[in-house]
């Protein structure tokens, strides 16, 4: 990876988009696509798109969602502490003892999920369970309700982990927010890429980075019916099943630096699936194919259903540790999903529908 990209991606990690307050993160992104696109454009929720327009009136759009999990507050206490909810599926087990930082009406507040130490919970029955997330407490330095308010934080207010990114061995990128930060950069270098290749377009290509994908997709939902998309490639992270502990007959084997992987099932559009393998083939790049035989989990459920449906296909790229603040990626992952899209794009004709007939 370049350094200037790899400085935007590392820039777009660090930049906190709490569920239902994305745009920081949508700024960030929209400035490091606008160089290469016809227009970008955001609507009234911070859904934000991209647009490069082709010889065509026939769309396609690649989706990447710009939000990620955190917490809300949701009490403070008589005592200054403050009590918190999830916002989207942030995981307690591994909040305590952490850092946060909480961004409240006069700006940004450290904190910190408190830990009561082990001496102080010793237990000798063994039977020790992970909290809830309303047993987490979080510190601010506060003595009372009055000192927090002085803070400029009440209820409502968002909160995300201060870890940033961090690089291990073998092209490996470790940050809290890859999922799906990762995939709004892969959009950027798509188009970034297509600019310098300077080949005509069949299609016109929408970019489009989504809000609130963690409770439930809304915001594709809203951008796609207003885009309109002839077909539609989502891009989102997956499970990486390659660490000590899980059974590949309940989970599937996906493989960190295996590839990319391509869903199967309901919202999968098998004619946009075997477009996707056979670009797959030609480019020579491995893929890894995953069963999603009810839902997928991701903003492709929205997509595919939207209007009087979208053929759609769902491109993940594996992730280990996903939803906390050591989500694991390898650079070759990206890099082929990356030119897995270029190759899909590549094949596209004026007259491809990908619409099933009798």
């Amino acid at each position: 990876m370049k350094a200037v990209d790899k400085k935007f991606l590392f820039n777009l990690l660090e930049t906190p988009s709490p569920v239902g307050q994305e745009m920081p993160g949508q700024r960030v992104w929209a400035k490091a696509i606008k160089p290469y696109a016809d227009s970008v454009q955001c609507d009234t929720y911070g859904n934000t798109w991209a647009t490069v327009k082709g010889t065509s009136n026939k769309v396609l759009m690649l989706e990447a969602h710009a939000d990620e999990i955190g917490y809300i507050v949701k009490h403070v206490t008589s005592d200054g502490f403050i009590r918190i909810d999830r916002l989207g599926g942030s995981d307690a087990a591994v909040g305590q003892g952490r850092r946060l930082n909480i961004y409240g009406d006069k700006g940004v507040v450290p904190a910190i999920l408190g830990n009561t130490a082990i001496h102080l919970r010793r237990d000798s029955l063994g039977t020790e369970k992970a909290p809830k997330v309303h047993e987490l407490w979080v510190d601010v330095g506060a003595s009372n309700e009055k000192d927090v308010a002085k803070l400029g934080i009440r209820v409502g207010h968002a909160a995300v982990y201060q870890d940033g990114p961090m690089e291990l061995a073998k092209g490996r990128i470790v940050a809290r927010a890859i999922d799906n930060r990762v995939g709004g950069f892969i959009l950027q270098q798509v188009l970034k890429r297509l600019k310098a290749s300077k080949k005509s377009l069949p299609f016109t290509i929408v970019c489009l980075n989504a809000v609130q994908e963690e409770i439930g997709g809304n915001g594709a939902t809203m951008a796609t019916h207003a885009i309109r998309p002839d077909v539609a490639i989502c891009l989102d992270v997956t499970h990486a099943t390659d660490t000590p502990g899980l059974d590949h007959s309940k989970v599937g084997k996906v493989t960190l630096g295996g590839g990319p992987t391509v869903s199967h099932g309901g919202a999968n559009h098998p004619l946009v699936v075997e477009r996707l393998i056979d670009s797959a083939k030609k480019a020579k790049i491995t893929l890894q194919h995953e069963a999603s035989g009810r839902f997928t989990g991701t903003d492709t459920d929205s997509i595919f259903t939207s209007r009087d449906g979208v053929a759609s296909a769902l491109v993940s790229f594996p992730l280990r540790c996903m939803h906390s603040v050591v989500e694991t990626i390898e650079e070759s992952d990206i890099e082929d999903s990356i030119n897995l899209l270029l190759a899909f794009i590549d094949s596209l004709k004026k007259s491809d529908t990908f619409t099933q007939t009798l």
